[in-house]
């Protein structure tokens, strides 16, 4: 793929050399509008403005809006009022506020003042919504039906009006005087219906909806669920104020997913792609976990330290430290990450943190059994006879497994419960994952290790 896109940009530089553009035109308009916004990102910035003005109107708005938005500011700085118009004019709602939210104050006013007073007016009550609701990611662009329509009067008003709208799939009943949502219909119950049937007669009253202040994640959730294409939202009344279209929430899902990943790795989220990032951004989003996680590992230098002398008596307990605070947070990571991604699947909830934790001691004692059999072993035939260590005893060596035993099933219980609580208490379970949870799973494993080898030894 990687050589068929330098191939493609070695023949629109040389024929924007040779000034070509019939020849670029129509190469540019077999191509899907991502593939160009791929594109136009691996050529100079100069060449932009020239390609862009090659596309027609329709299919330059849809490949605007796959472009980044330091792209799309350079373009819009070098658009004249009137192509700028052109471009604004055919974005959907939803799209021109994305575009708005990225953009920096002068470029977003010279937008709006492209962009005619009706659709001016819904861009400014969308970016009213908090960026994280329903309300911030759905578009006003859908088909309204009425229940007292016929089948034949609602296709001619689809085919009226459904040129503009994001989506005709699925098709909205709504109260004429209201606009309450009073059910839904597809494109095939409209086809497949008498053109002398009502729409309230044939439409699904059983409408899955959300609200504009609903959580855009768990947006993308019902989608999913349901296999929808589209989700209602309506207001506190039970207006129709929008729709959720799937491309969307894949946005938001990888967007989540993303952030999820992120956290994970202890790091603050960004929103920007990695080779966007200057070097100090990523130092900013990377070193106030590593301060917090390198603070938080001074408690295991404390409790070393505590232990120094029964260290100096017994010097080949220090040789397993290692292996015991890394299985230890290994174990623990295993289990997070899984309740994590439950958590933020919708598997599980707080309700099930009992459930969860005698799953986990069961799968904790079967791990913990079998690492300390197979640690004996490799103690026995490595420490003990290969290198003949005359340190390691066995009573050591069932000091280390007794440990390694309890270090997996401490582990194992942390890993769970922690995301859990996390979530119940408002917090992203995502927080709770491997540099946190093997940060106090050292900890707790020493202090073990000490404990069992003081009363062993």
């Amino acid at each position: 793929m990687r050589e068929n896109t330098f191939v493609l940009e070695t023949t629109i530089e040389a024929l924007l050399e040779e000034k070509k553009y019939t020849t670029l035109r129509d190469i540019l308009i077999t191509m899907n509008p991502a593939d160009i916004a791929l594109l136009f990102e691996e050529l100079p910035e100069e060449r932009l403005p020239v390609l862009f003005r090659l596309l027609p109107k329709e299919h330059a708005a849809e490949t605007f809006v796959e472009m980044e938005s330091d792209a799309q500011e350079l373009l819009i700085k070098g658009f004249s009022d009137a192509e700028l118009k052109e471009v604004v004019d055919e974005l959907y709602v939803d799209d021109t506020v994305d575009i708005v939210e990225e953009m920096p104050a002068n470029v977003v006013k010279r937008i709006l003042r492209q962009t005619d007073p009706d659709k001016r007016k819904l861009i400014n009550e969308m970016l009213k919504y908090p960026d994280d609701s329903a309300g911030s990611i759905m578009t006003t662009e859908y088909v309204s039906l009425r229940p007292q329509m016929t089948t034949e009067e609602a296709i001619k008003r689809i085919r009226r009006t459904g040129v503009d709208k994001e989506t005709i799939y699925t098709c909205y009943v709504t109260e004429e005087d209201t606009g309450v949502l009073v059910g839904y219909l597809t494109i095939r119950s409209l086809l497949l219906a008498d053109e002398s049937e009502l729409i309230k007669e044939i439409m699904d009253q059983n409408v899955i909806a959300v609200k504009t202040t609903d959580d855009k994640e768990e947006v993308a959730k019902t989608l999913a669920k349901y296999d929808f294409i589209a989700v209602p939202v309506v207001d506190t009344e039970n207006r129709l104020v929008g729709i959720v279209t799937i491309d969307d929430a894949i946005d938001v899902m990888d967007e989540e997913a993303t952030e999820d990943i992120e956290k994970m790795a202890s790091m603050l989220p960004s929103d920007k792609p990695y080779l966007k990032l200057n070097v100090f951004e990523i130092w900013r989003n990377r070193i106030p976990w590593l301060l917090f996680l390198m603070l938080s590992a001074t408690f295991t230098g404390i409790i070393i330290t505590s232990f120094e002398e029964k260290l100096a008596a017994q010097v080949a307990l220090t040789a397993f430290i290692p292996m015991l605070t890394g299985t230890g947070g290994n174990a623990g990571s295993q289990a997070s990450v899984t309740v994590i991604r439950s958590l933020s699947l919708g598997d599980l909830k707080f309700g099930d943190l009992l459930s969860v934790v005698w799953k986990e001691s069961r799968v904790a004692i079967l791990c913990g059994i079998a690492l300390a059999a197979a640690n004996f072993g490799k103690i026995l035939l490595v420490d003990m006879l290969i290198m003949q260590n005359t340190g390691v005893t066995m009573i050591v060596a069932a000091a280390v497994c007794i440990t390694l035993a309890l270090t997996v099933f401490i582990a194992k219980i942390v890993g769970c419960v922690l995301p859990m609580a996390a979530q119940k208490v408002g917090l992203d379970p995502a927080v709770m994952a491997s540099p946190f949870i093997s940060t106090i799973v050292d900890a707790l494993s020493l202090l073990v290790y000490f404990g069992v080898a003081t009363a062993i030894l």
